[in-house]
């Protein structure tokens, strides 16, 4: 009888509450609802615990306070619809949830059981479990692959060019601009018009029915005769390699050449014939044997043809510095170069003005040059996660530069302080199986609503891949650039594009440029962007200075956006003949 007393006293107390709680309901804004939603879903808390048995006020008030409840909750979900530009219905979040929505309200339900569920259906339904269903119009072409691989110098990319030469409409994929632009300039030579196709300019030739491109321009809604895609192995690479998977799966193309390393033979195997395609594999082996040198070179011991390859750009300047104190002149290669400027010195070391080659491991990648001897002056690299040894291929593809065909009988290569016991085992051991390529999203993922754009793509990043020999590109990039949009408010296209871009996030300077240009466009309105400027004179910052042309005629370009691509082209043959001169 006590506690039915004091059941009835409390039930009293929650009557003269829910007149002035029904008022506060119409009156709150968003921030109290959150609140009063948490009173009473309390208070319905409160109302289980009390021995309701013989009382029947007991399901009225109860009946009333869901009642209310679902009042209040509606008229939270009205902001948050609002508030996110959504049309989330209550009955379909509160429908199979009912528990849930009393224990911890309605928007924890939303967040947490509803959003995922619908993003989930819609993951599943836009975005293919195999990476190859990206690509239904190149599945319904049937394609053959002629795989070209083995070590470096070995023409393997020749031999595929010859039949992209004698093709009606071919495609070349580079891994780099200055290879598009090389081989774009030697098929026009020969009489094959040819378009140069990168992040960073676009030459139309008059009647051109071939591209030299780099592989991130690779147009899968094209129809090619003939393509070739270039240093295939980097399909790999946590960075790009989703190119390289995008162009071998999507390329409308019945006859395709891939040019690469060896190790990657058995995933191209698994890839092309996943998507029903044929394959003929030629392997290459070296004409111009390679010839290791137990003795170490030391200073006084370079000789004309000699190129030296350190791992940081801070090396090679010292070395380079060294050498012409000494009176010893060379030619300097690393990645931060201009391609202008690589081609000036590259055309240095192969005139013999310059007798000597100083260079990272970019001196791996493509460019064939006369090198009789590579010497290695350090053995371990900074990769941008760690300092490690140099693997197999690396070295491979370093030391396979020296003894061009056609020069040389034999290339040699040595070391100046490590024993070169380290570069012998490299060079005889087999390199590691490539077992995974690297995939991207896709843009279909701009078709799935509900969640930001950043969002999705984290998502993405964490779904687990189904296919054993698939790995999801790495997107921190992309969410870098994505935090610096979200004050704008962009359409989730223009948010697709502008991280997209072609230039290092990572470099302060040039995404402070970037921002600036998105304050332009977005923000001010502004028809055109304004041009670079330049601080100073030094080498680093002549660097950077080409880095933001290149921002500046990417973002107009990305936008189409007027501009001024006269100038672009000026200032860039400017900087690069300023760079090589501090060279």
């Amino acid at each position: 009888m006590k506690k039915d007393r004091r059941a009835r006293r409390e039930f009293d107390y929650l009557r003269k509450q829910f007149p002035r709680i029904s008022l506060q309901a119409s009156q709150t804004k968003s921030n109290k609802l959150w609140h009063l939603e948490s009173v009473i879903r309390k208070k319905l808390k409160d109302l289980k615990a009390l021995p309701s048995a013989g009382i029947t006020e007991y399901r009225e008030l109860y009946d009333g306070y869901v009642g209310l409840l679902g009042e209040v909750s509606a008229r939270l979900l009205e902001h948050y619809n609002s508030r996110n530009k959504t049309d989330y219905k209550f009955d379909e979040i509160v429908s199979g949830n009912f528990k849930a929505y009393l224990s911890s309200g309605l928007i924890s339900v939303l967040v947490t059981n509803h959003i995922p569920k619908i993003v989930a259906e819609q993951f599943n339904r836009l975005l293919p479990e195999n990476p190859k269903d990206d690509y239904p119009r190149a599945r319904g072409i049937k394609r053959r692959f002629f795989l070209h691989l083995g070590e470096t110098n070995t023409g393997k990319t020749y031999n595929a060019l010859q039949r992209l030469k004698q093709s009606e409409r071919g495609v070349y994929l580079a891994p780099l601009r200055i290879l598009a632009l090389e081989n774009f300039e030697r098929l026009n030579s020969e009489g094959l018009p040819c378009n140069l196709l990168t992040g960073e300019e676009e030459i139309r030739v008059e009647g051109a029915r071939h591209s030299s491109c780099t592989v991130e321009k690779a147009n899968i809604q094209d129809f090619y005769n003939v393509a070739v895609i270039d240093e295939v192995q980097l399909l790999s690479d946590p960075q790009r390699g989703d190119a390289w998977t995008r162009a071998i799966l999507g390329l409308c193309c019945p006859e395709i050449h891939l040019c690469g390393a060896l190790n990657v033979k058995e995933q191209l195997v698994r890839m092309i014939s996943d998507c029903g395609d044929e394959l003929e594999i030629r392997e290459y082996s070296r004409l111009v044997p390679l010839q290791t040198q137990s003795t170490k070179v030391r200073p006084g011991d370079v000789q004309k043809g000699d190129a030296l390859v350190a791992f940081s750009k801070r090396r090679v300047l010292e070395l380079s510095r060294h050498f012409t104190e000494r009176g010893i002149y060379n030619s300097v290669i690393y990645g931060d170069l201009p391609p202008e400027v690589r081609r000036l010195q590259y055309a240095a070391f192969v005139s013999g003005e310059n007798p000597i080659l100083i260079s990272t491991d970019a001196i791996g990648m493509g460019v064939n040059l006369p090198i009789r001897r590579i010497v290695f002056t350090e053995i371990k690299k900074f990769d941008g996660e760690e300092f490690r040894y140099l693997s197999s291929q690396e070295v491979k593809q370093i030391a396979g530069r020296a003894g061009r065909i056609g020069i040389y009988e034999v290339g040699y290569v040595a070391c100046t302080e490590d024993d070169i016991s380290f570069i012998e085992n490299r060079l005889d051991i087999q390199d590691d199986e490539i077992e995974k390529a690297v995939v991207g999203p896709g843009e279909a993922i701009l078709d799935i609503g509900i969640l930001p754009l950043k969002e999705k793509l984290a998502l993405w990043s964490t779904r687990e891949e189904p296919l054993a020999y698939y790995r999801k590109k790495d997107i921190r990039d992309f969410i870098l650039i994505l935090d610096r949009l979200k004050p704008y408010k962009l359409p989730e296209a223009l948010e697709w594009k502008l991280m997209s871009l072609p230039f290092d996030v990572n470099n302060e300077e040039l995404l402070a440029q970037f921002i600036i240009y998105v304050e332009e466009t977005f923000t001010m309105k502004a028809e055109k962007l304004s041009r670079p400027t330049l601080n100073s004179h030094s080498l680093s910052v002549y660097e950077e200075y080409y880095q933001k042309v290149n921002l500046y005629y990417s973002f107009s370009k990305a936008l189409n956006l007027d501009f001024d691509e006269q100038w672009v082209y000026e200032m860039r043959k400017q900087v690069s003949e300023e760079i090589n001169k501090l060279l």
